[in-house]
């Protein structure tokens, strides 16, 4: 049986997708990364978490975009050791 604390690997869209909203969170950039249509790099967004300063709010269809043309998987834990909801996450190469 898998542990809801198990980091998860993942590069479906709607799966990612439904697991930043669940928790509030948004698609962004960092900016001044990037240029020419490019987003640069890419990050989820808790607001209230700090980062607003650094990060620019970017669309879906943008943010799938760019992950998907680096080749991007999604790290991600469902809930924390102690069962709380987990915002661990981290882009890793397929």
């Amino acid at each position: 049986m898998v542990s809801p604390s198990e980091t998860k690997r993942t590069h479906d869209h709607e799966t990612i997708r439904k697991w930043v909203e669940e928790r509030k969170a948004r698609p962004t950039r960092v900016k001044q990364t990037g240029g020419n249509g490019d987003p640069g790099i890419l990050r989820i967004d808790f607001p209230g978490y700090g980062g607003e300063e650094e990060l620019e709010e970017i669309s879906w269809d943008e943010f799938f975009q760019k992950f998907d043309e680096k080749g991007l998987d999604f790290l991600y834990q469902e809930q924390t050791e102690g069962g709380d909801t987990s915002r661990f996450n981290k882009f890793v190469s397929r």
